[in-house]
């Protein structure tokens, strides 16, 4: 079986090249025999690469938001074509217009593709303020098969009028934690923190830094406890990621010199830096604010999943797995009074929270990366002998 994904991938730094490179690593692992390649993304230079960890050769394929995707049939037709054509699909990779649908009927016209699947990793609601995004939607039964994450997702697509028959709902897949048994100093160490300002009860909030990850409704949160009697170092914040805007830069800055204990590793971290740094904290605290008419699910959640430590989340529709398999951890969207409740409630009833979230870490195990490898190389078997 040959294979090529369309997508991002390291050392882009993007959630959908990490969630690929996992994928293409666990497909391997179950048959080395697959012919993966990958067609990226030239936002980390044009030059061909090998990617020795998952064992796939990275051919620079396309440009963010293109109009054209000469390149990537060009690519294509260097394979000599291939049986799956994957595209990992996110509207600030692709753009809103209809540039990989062209490109994919030109592919099926020169007979370089057998089936075409495309993964949406968000999908738009029709009350979103985003120009393309639904024209788009409205055109994805052009595709042999439509990958979604959620149950939102499904039915939001279902509702547009994609085909029942084109739709499979995967879950985000998830790396069990390998980093539990090491002791905090050593992880402290590999992580390049101090020591001294790592104290008290540790919450994490790993990822991306934009507005809409809510980093500023947490520090309110824990500022309220600290203000009802607590010591700053009763809690330590570990904030780890990516700036991706100045705003959320100066409220970090503004943290650090006012608020509770926290430490700020500012850069972009690889998936086992994320790992170490679950496995440092008592809990992951993701206080998100909803982004609007968007559904997606969190990468970042199903890293902390495999942590098998609490998780804090709002009810925000990228966190709905939690709130389906651990309701009790959620709160509402904008509130740090419910949050700093929640925060003061697991600290004082950790040995409840932890067989509380049992359903959850059962799902961990249940969407593990190699099982997430096995659902998608059904899919395409069951694609290939299709008519």
């Amino acid at each position: 079986m040959r294979i090529a994904y369309a997508t991002t991938y390291p050392p882009t730094h993007c959630g959908v090249g990490e969630y690929t490179r996992m994928l293409v690593t666990a497909l391997h692992s179950l048959d080395l025999s697959l012919d993966i390649s990958i067609l990226a993304d030239m936002r980390s230079g044009g030059e061909y690469r090998y990617d020795e960890l998952a064992k796939v050769p990275v051919y620079p394929s396309f440009q963010h938001e293109e109009y054209s995707y000469n390149r990537l049939l060009d690519r294509l037709s260097e394979l000599n074509g291939v049986n799956i054509l994957h595209i990992q699909h996110e509207y600030g990779i692709f753009g809103r217009h209809n540039g990989i649908i062209h490109a994919v009927e030109e592919a099926r016209d020169e007979r370089l593709v057998g089936k075409v699947v495309i993964t949406m990793h968000t999908v738009d609601h029709p009350y979103t303020l985003r120009d393309g995004t639904l024209s788009f939607q409205n055109q994805l039964n052009v595709f042999d098969k439509v990958i979604v994450h959620s149950f939102l997702q499904e039915f939001e697509l279902l509702h547009q009028g994609v085909e029942q028959v084109k739709l499979a709902r995967i879950p985000h897949g998830t790396l069990l934690n390998p980093y539990l048994w090491k002791p905090k100093y050593m992880l402290v160490e590999e992580l390049g923190l101090n020591d001294n300002l790592v104290n008290g009860f540790i919450l994490a909030v790993p990822g991306f830094l934009r507005r809409d990850k809510g980093l500023d409704l947490l520090v309110k949160a824990v500022k309220m406890l600290i203000d009802d009697g607590g010591s700053r170092d009763d809690y330590t914040i570990i904030v780890a990621g990516e700036v991706r805007d100045e705003k959320t830069r100066e409220i970090v800055e503004e943290i650090a010199r006012n608020g509770p204990n926290m430490v700020f590793i500012d850069r972009y971290l690889s998936s086992n830096e994320i790992l170490r740094l679950v496995a440092l904290a008592d809990a992951v605290v993701l206080p998100y604010r909803d982004r609007p008419a968007a559904y997606s699910v969190s990468g970042i959640l199903h890293l902390s999943m495999g942590g098998m430590k609490p998780i804090i989340g709002t009810r925000a529709p990228r966190l709905i797995e939690l709130y389906m398999y651990a309701p009790r951890m959620t709160v509402p969207t904008r509130s740090p009074e419910k949050l700093m409740e929640k925060i003061m409630w697991l600290r004082e009833n950790y040995e409840i929270a932890i067989p509380y979230m049992s359903q959850l870490y059962s799902y961990a195990v249940r969407t593990e990366w190699h099982r997430i490898a096995r659902r998608h190389l059904s899919l395409y078997k069951q694609l290939l002998t299709s008519s």
